[in-house]
């Protein structure tokens, strides 16, 4: 997939931190128009199609490629992290065999987490 095929990510816009991140990733992205940002929240019927519940998607960052498939985790933020030039050091970091599951399981703990102090859980 190239740099400007259209990606949707869906994630929780009732979460400041999430909000604060969407911001900085359109400040650093060169191509911010071609990222449709999604309230997952709000997708209920879109999120089904795909068979993920907004539960489902609150727990876990996804992300619609331009070919209609749904990333989650940390394969999602690994797709929107090749964006930006300088972060694709990170993505390829990330999705090494020893470093994804821990940092999966850090932030699987600390959405749970977060979800549940809110009540949202």
């Amino acid at each position: 997939m190239s740099d400007s095929s259209p990606l949707k990510v869906y994630y929780d816009a009732a979460c400041p931190i999430c909000r604060r991140e969407r911001r900085r990733y359109e400040r650093l992205a060169r191509h911010a128009e071609s990222v449709e940002w999604l309230d997952a929240n709000t997708h209920e019927a879109v999120l089904s199609e795909h068979g993920v519940t907004v539960q489902e998607a609150l727990l876990s960052l996804h992300v619609e490629d331009a070919e209609g498939g749904l990333h989650r985790g940390m394969d999602a933020y690994i797709l929107l992290m090749q964006r930006i030039p300088w972060l694709r050091p990170l993505a390829v970091l990330i999705g090494l065999p020893v470093i994804k599951p821990v940092l999966t399981w850090w932030y699987d703990r600390w959405v749970r987490r977060r979800l549940a102090r809110q009540g949202r859980l």
